[in-house]
């Protein structure tokens, strides 16, 4: 008997062993990343000066986008106006100012004209205005006018049409003639507290560490960039900012923020089809009934015949098989379409996920050593499908409060919290904008779907968003995917490589670039979910979701099974993965700085 409990366990010991090699084979080591493995445990750390060099500034702003272009300018302008001296440091992650910015676009001046009344005469590159607006509803072979009249949210007369990276590269000139201190190719990493728990300010990345996470003979360590106050306008779904959400439990009393994802192209196009100022959007094919989204084409007016096209597909879609890449490749065979593409040329890709939860989801704005602002902070008018006059005058407004909270100067805490911001925006028509565009989003999930959507957004702007009650979300975008077994394949034609193309081609023309021996910076919290989860319940969605060509499921070498393969060198730094992740698994956290696209004027 002894001897045959022994045999059993030793066959038991054999089988574990077995299981574990063949898990090591099906779940590679994949997260290196030190957020994920910390180096304290790590005997390769044990001897590298980890200290950081530190400078103290009066205001640091975390992202270059036009939101914290717009309250660095304000800042300085205030400061002049008092007669102070105010240092004031941008920090962005991007290589150039402009160079991640992603829009449409069409934006509305009234921001501009209110921070620099003079811009025409300072060169500001908006050279489009709106002239005509078109609005359809598409089926696979016909499109169906719907009239655009005076106060719809898709009339924009008044508007321009712009490459939204340029105007905010030329903010950048302003910000620097203003006395701003930029730092481009800075990326933000860690935010600094204070022994009170305030924001002392933010830690940029380390730089020099090789792929299996260990440090190479030209690590060097990121600095500390301390302030009064901390503004993060780090765009969409902020990486920094999901921390400070936790910590100081600012969505408690909001919805979950709801997202979409924009995927844009950049074609230059015959002149005979080229409409200077025309502003075109539909709704309908090629999404279902029961996906939220819709299609831009906005002819601008450069050098060149040139026009932008893209597709907004909501992120709370259901069907796992979605691909939003795919949805614009077919999207531009609609025949009144492929029209106006046909003998031109494509010359720009790239994709960036949006705020679409509007008022319902708006956090608490300020905390202890700082605020957040713009796309940060979900400031995005949904059916107008425009934010940047929000991004612009929230980062006004809160460079008011704080020049303010530094006047008076008075804090319990060393980080000084600018708590007349929140007062400011709710007086401002950032609030009354949003407020009565509430219900147009969450009113797309009912039985009709689309057509019942738009029926209720209709009544919403004939009642002027007056109606007594506030309609809800729902669940967050990530947990609304379905089961591959409960969904049916969607097919999409093959690329023909004139009209509509591949994927890596596509990332090809965003001039995506990062050092390629470093932590991969799309990290997983549990390297085996992708499959044991998401490739098993949901078919693996994330190889669909990311506009990239990131997530990849491989066949094993002996063919028993897949594993996920990571391609983080073709991040465009979307944050999609982050936000429809069903298992919430995947954290995107800043690469080395100045990795990722390299748009120009997206």
């Amino acid at each position: 008997m002894p001897t045959r409990r022994l045999l059993l366990s030793y066959l038991k010991k054999l089988s574990v062993l077995a299981k574990r090699n063949y898990g090591d084979q099906q779940f590679p080591k994949i997260t290196t990343h030190y957020t994920v493995v910390p180096r304290d445990s790590d005997t390769r750390w044990k001897e590298v000066n980890m200290e950081r060099f530190q400078d103290e500034a009066d205001v640091v702003i975390v992202g270059g986008g036009p939101g914290g272009m717009a309250a660095a300018i304000r800042l300085k302008q205030l400061a002049e106006q008092d007669g102070k001296e105010l240092r004031v440091c941008v920090v962005e992650k991007s290589a150039t100012i402009g160079g991640h910015t992603l829009s449409g676009a069409v934006i509305d001046p009234i921001a501009l004209n209110e921070l620099i009344p003079d811009w025409k005469d300072k060169g500001a590159p908006l050279n489009t205005p709106v002239t005509h607006d078109e609005f359809a509803f598409l089926t696979e072979t016909s499109r169906i006018p719907i009239p655009v009249f005076k106060g719809l949210p898709m009339y924009n007369h008044g508007n321009y049409i712009v490459r939204l990276g340029h105007v905010v590269s030329w903010l950048g000139e302003m910000a620097e003639a203003a006395g701003v201190e930029l730092y481009p190719g800075y990326a933000a990493s860690e935010v600094l507290f204070h022994e009170d728990g305030s924001v002392k300010g933010v830690a940029t990345n380390d730089v020099g560490i090789a792929k299996d996470g260990s440090p190479k003979d030209t690590f060097e360590r990121g600095m500390e960039l301390h302030a009064k106050v901390t503004i993060f306008a780090e765009g969409c779904h902020g990486h920094l900012t999901k921390g400070l959400f936790k910590k100081f439990n600012l969505r408690e009393n909001c919805e979950p923020q709801s997202y979409g994802l924009g995927v844009k192209e950049l074609w230059e196009v015959k002149p005979e089809v080229h409409k200077p100022g025309t502003v075109e959007h539909t709704i309908g094919w090629p999404l279902d009934m029961h996906t939220y989204g819709g299609s831009f084409l906005y002819h601008l007016n450069d050098t060149t015949p040139l026009i932008a096209l893209g597709m907004v597909v909501g992120l709370d879609y259901s069907n796992p098989y979605l691909s939003p890449f795919n949805t614009l490749q077919k999207f531009k065979h609609h025949p009144s379409v492929k029209k106006i593409l046909e003998g031109g040329k494509r010359i720009a890709y790239g994709a960036r996920a949006l705020n679409e939860g509007g008022f319902q989801s708006i956090p608490k704005l300020t905390f202890p050593g700082g605020c957040l602002i713009g796309c940060t902070a979900g400031f995005l008018n949904v059916p107008k499908i425009k934010g940047t006059h929000y991004a612009m005058k929230s980062g006004m407004l809160a460079a008011e409060s704080i020049m303010e909270t530094i006047s008076i100067g008075d804090s319990p805490t060393a980080g000084l919290e600018p708590k007349s911001y929140e007062d400011k925006i709710k007086n401002s028509w950032i609030w009354s904008d949003l407020k009565s565009v509430r219900n147009c989003r969450p009113s797309f999930h009912n039985p009709l779907g689309l057509f019942g959507g738009v029926a209720y957004s209709g009544f919403t702007c004939i009642i002027g968003g007056r109606e007594p009650w506030t309609l809800s979300h729902g669940e967050p975008d990530y947990k609304r995917l379905k089961p591959a077994s409960e969904c049916k394949p969607i097919e999409y034609p093959k690329p023909d490589g004139v009209i509509s193309f591949d994927l890596l081609s596509s990332v090809a023309l965003t001039g995506t670039n990062h050092e390629g021996d470093q932590p991969p910076h799309l990290t997983l919290m549990d390297d085996t979910v992708p499959v044991k989860n998401n490739l098993a319940t949901f078919d693996g969605p994330e190889g669909r979701f990311c506009p990239a060509g990131v997530y990849e499921f491989v066949p094993l070498d002996d063919g028993s099974g897949m594993k996920l393969q990571i391609n983080a060198q073709n991040c465009i730094h979307c944050k999609t993965c982050d936000i429809k992740d069903p298992s919430q698994n995947i954290n995107w956290v800043v690469p080395e700085g100045g990795g990722g696209p390299a748009y120009n004027g997206m």
